[in-house]
Order: C-alpha cells, then sequence, then structure tokens
C-alpha cells in the first residue's frame, strides 16, 4: 500500500512576510518538456505540493499545464521559478518575470529566485533590485536567490536592506557547505538543497548504505532525511513515480536520525560539487 499521501507534503517552513513553504520538494531540472507535464501531475498526485522550475529548464509551459489539470486549488501548491541568466538588465528582468508568469499560467508565484549571482559579469544587487518590485506588487509572494555566496548575500541586503527569504544552493553530504548554511541562518534566510542527493553519487557509498541499513531505509532516504535533520528545505527530482514515493519516505525516517547517523553521514563532506560553483557560471550553468 503507498502511504506517501499520508507523509506528503510534510513539514513547512515559514518564510520572510508569514509565507508557508513545504520542505519537501520537486524539483524538475534537467526534465525533459515533452514529459514535464506528465511527470508534474504524478509527483502531485504522489502528494508534493512544492514545485521548482526555472526559466533555464524550458518547462515552465508544462508545469503550468499540470498544474492546471490537476485539480488543485492554487493555494496548496507552492511555486517556484527563477530567472534566466542573460535576463540582467531592469527592463529585461521585468519582461522575464512576466514571461515566465505567462507560461505557468499564473498571476503570482508563491517564490522567485535570481538563478545565479555571475558576480563577476553582471551587476547582480540591480537584478535583486528590479526583483524586489515583484513582491512589492504582489506578483510573488517571497523572493529570493539560488547559488549566492556570503558575500552575495550581505551587498544585495546592505544596498536594498530587503532579505531573501530563501537560499537555493547544492548541499550534499559530500558538500555541506557549513558556511553558507550559518551565514543564511544569521540573516533569516532559509537554506534550500538542489541535487540533494549529489545527482545519485552519494548513493553507492559505503558509509551511505551502511546508515540506510541500520534505519532500515533506502539510502536515498537516509540522506534526504538528514537534509531535513539538519533543518534544510531541498528539492529532489525524479521522472519515475515510484522513485517519487521512495524519495518521500524520507519524511518517516527522520525521527529515527540519530546522532550516530547525522555524524557519519555529515562526516563525509569533502568539499565537492557534483554541480556548477557559483564561480563557474557567467550566462550558463545549472
Amino acid at each position: 500500500m503507498d502511504h506517501t499521501s499520508s507523509l506528503l507534503p510534510g513539514p513547512s517552513v515559514t518564510l520572510r512576510g508569514a509565507v508557508e513553504m513545504p520542505r519537501f520538494g520537486f524539483g524538475t531540472y534537467k526534465v525533459e518538456p515533452g514529459v514535464t507535464e506528465r511527470v508534474v501531475s504524478e509527483a502531485l498526485e504522489v502528494g508534493y505540493r512544492l514545485i521548482d522550475t526555472a526559466t533555464m529548464y524550458g518547462n515552465e509551459a508544462e508545469v503550468g499545464r499540470a498544474l492546471a489539470s490537476s485539480g488543485l486549488p492554487r493555494e496548496e501548491v507552492f511555486v517556484t521559478t527563477k530567472l534566466n541568466n542573460p535576463d540582467v538588465e531592469p527592463q529585461q528582468v521585468r519582461d522575464a518575470f512576466a514571461r515566465s508568469l505567462d507560461s505557468l499560467g499564473l498571476e503570482q508565484v508563491d517564490l522567485y529566485l535570481i538563478h545565479w549571482p555571475m558576480a563577476n559579469t553582471t551587476d547582480y544587487v540591480s537584478r535583486w533590485r528590479t526583483v524586489c518590485e515583484f513582491l512589492h506588487d504582489g506578483r510573488a509572494r517571497a523572493i529570493g536567490v539560488s547559488n549566492f555566496q556570503p558575500q552575495h548575500l550581505r551587498a544585495i541586503i546592505d544596498a536594498t536592506t530587503e532579505v531573501p527569504a530563501v537560499n537555493q544552493v547544492e548541499v550534499t553530504p559530500y558538500l555541506t557547505q557549513d558556511e553558507v548554511r550559518q551565514v543564511d541562518a544569521e540573516l533569516g534566510v532559509v537554506t534550500q538543497a538542489w541535487s540533494p542527493l549529489a545527482r545519485g553519487t552519494v548513493l553507492d557509498d559505503f558509509v551511505v548504505g551502511q546508515v540506510a541499513e541500520r534505519l532500515d531505509c533506502t539510502p536515498a532516504q537516509a540522506v534526504l532525511a538528514w537534509h531535513l535533520a539538519r533543518g534544510e528545505s531541498l528539492v529532489v527530482k525524479s521522472s519515475s513515480r515510484e522513485r517519487m514515493v521512495e524519495n518521500a519516505g524520507a519524511l518517516a525516517v527522520v525521527d529515527r536520525m540519530d546522532d550516530e547517523a547525522m555524524e557519519a553521514l555529515t562526516g563525509l563532506n569533502r568539499d565537492e560539487r557534483s554541480g556548477s560553483g557559483p564561480d563557474d557560471v557567467e550566462f550558463g550553468g545549472r
């Protein structure tokens, strides 16, 4: 029997502005447009209520169709999308946001993120100032950033006094991001993990397997439960309904994550990325 519906959407976190966001979300990175509507529809059927997309992914319209056909009330699904890297000038940012709303078929998104800082080649402070407009005019319930480092966060806050609700960064047992997480917490920013399974590379790790065996769960569930036990939000992707259900099973494992399990998985850190780093991306990347 599939008990997933009793687990999802799982715990939530209150963002700035009293916006409630599920901590356990479904990502659509590298989900081809041709299958996105089916995949997102299945994720919603399984019980996921945070759907994460981006202009860069090329599947916003398909995500929108899945939302429209789901029959779910709009307020029950938390939708995140992101500004594409080439859109850097203020009017480009405004036009890009309007296109995202149109593609999604929505009048408002729950969270809008700057996808990459691109600090070496662009004025990311100016982009943040423009994104703040969407919060103030009500078309975004919350705004945030992705792949920002502490110096980037401090720069945009100092310039605008507007604190991002979320900083979405790669976090895995191989890349624990302690400094970023600490600064996020100090500033009142929620850390959200992308690629929380390191694109699957951690699942074959001997230590992960040991922890999973002791906790009577799968390796993926052990790692996702580790994220949740650390207080992070996360977005995890799968095109398989069976894997969607398995991943959601992590919500039943969190209470079993004892100190031994947490220390074992955290101890795997080697500052190793599975995706691009913030200094690698100038008009490209994840």
